[in-house]
């Protein structure tokens, strides 16, 4: 929904048509959207997009008409969900929700901003967006933004330093994986992270026992899923019915058949020596964010250097975890999925994947204290 609001926002930005974009920053307790849902308010009333219905978003399309009326600023809005309106709505939740609702008239001013929000969502380099939504002191105005690229790269009239230097690494962190977050800075600001990019994927090259397990508990972390096995009793809906699709096609030949960005992970479980060979050959040229390779220390360098003479490069080894997982001393292919998740959770997030205990010379210092 977020890609075709944008589209929509971009069209009327570049013929100069107003309108409003409604978004829920923050909600607590019980509510009928969560942060990030969106509604687009055109000149003409129409709307596209829903911020969770009934009263609220009858009250906001109403104020939401009155900006473009009056050619107002951007407003931060709340509305706590309690039980006389739930009594006159017919709601249920009873908790509150906070709106930025910001009207656009100028195209030159938000297309900066949405275009490269477009072509996140559509598999380039992900980003996040930060938007100031209120200021207790008025410091930076309410609507200054920043573009948050994944490499830490930033476009946007947010300039102070006291502000960039925590939206940076935050945004970096959300742009990853879509996802959003609202900060109440000390300083005053109160600011909305929200990340865009394709959803995670996850294309698994082998359908036998580790694909299949992997493939359970990669869609339970809400992965998106494409399986290729040139066996089609090993890639079928039935044996996979969690994944997105499944694809009957040699390795290389399936991969191409598939889309493949930076949001992209790659786990090569084929059956073989020789199919690894195949598959890591196709997996080193595309832009995937993670590629791992099934199979021991001994395996994974004599196919690294047919690899090597063939042509492959060093820098594209490198971009290759073998063996995969990290070491958990997992043996079944369950233990093997989990193992391996976790290396493309720790890939994804910045982790180092060590063991996150207390050592000792922590706890001697708490007894040193008394």
């Amino acid at each position: 929904m977020h890609q075709t609001i944008f589209t929509e926002a971009v069209q009327l930005a570049e013929n100069a048509r107003p309108f409003v974009l409604a978004t829920v920053v923050k909600t607590s307790g019980s509510s009928p959207q969560k942060a990030g849902a969106k509604m687009l308010v055109r000149e003409d009333g129409s709307i596209l997009g829903t911020l969770g219905g009934g009263c609220v978003e009858g009250d906001i399309w109403y104020i939401a008409g009155e900006m473009l009326r009056r050619h107002e600023p951007p407003r931060f809005q709340q509305y706590d969900l309690n039980e006389t309106m739930a009594a006159r709505d017919g709601l249920v939740c009873g908790g509150t929700m906070y709106f930025f609702i910001e009207p656009v008239f100028s195209g030159q001013s938000f297309l900066p901003y949405a275009g490269p929000v477009l072509k996140a969502c559509a598999g380039e380099q992900p980003l996040a967006l930060a938007i100031v939504v209120k200021s207790s002191e008025a410091k930076v105005a309410p609507g200054r933004k920043l573009l948050i690229y994944e490499d830490g790269s930033c476009f946007g009239d947010i300039r102070e330093p006291h502000l960039r230097e925590i939206l940076v690494p935050e945004g970096r962190k959300l742009a990853a994986f879509g996802e959003a977050r609202y900060l109440a800075l000390e300083s005053g600001e109160e600011v909305y992270l929200e990340g865009f990019t394709t959803p995670p994927t996850l294309i698994i090259l082998g359908g036998g026992h580790v694909g299949k397990a992997v493939s359970s508990l990669a869609a339970m972390l809400g992965f998106r899923i494409f399986v290729v096995d040139d066996r089609k009793e090993f890639a079928n809906p039935e044996r996979f019915p969690e994944a997105a699709g499944t694809v009957v096609a040699e390795y290389a030949a399936g991969l191409q058949q598939l889309e493949i960005n930076a949001n992209s992970d790659i786990l090569i479980a084929t059956r073989g020596h020789r199919y690894d060979d195949i598959a890591l050959r196709a997996a080193i040229d595309t832009p995937a964010r993670y590629i791992g390779l099934l199979g021991s220390k001994r395996k994974s360098l004599l196919i690294f250097r047919g690899l090597l003479e063939s042509g492959a490069t060093l820098e594209q080894l490198r971009r290759v975890r073998a063996p995969v997982g990290l070491a958990i001393g997992a043996l079944s292919p369950e233990e093997l999925a989990v193992s391996i998740m976790a290396e493309i959770i720790a890939c994804r997030r910045g982790g180092a994947g060590g063991a996150m205990r207390i050592d000792d010379a922590e706890i001697e210092k708490l007894i040193e204290r008394g």
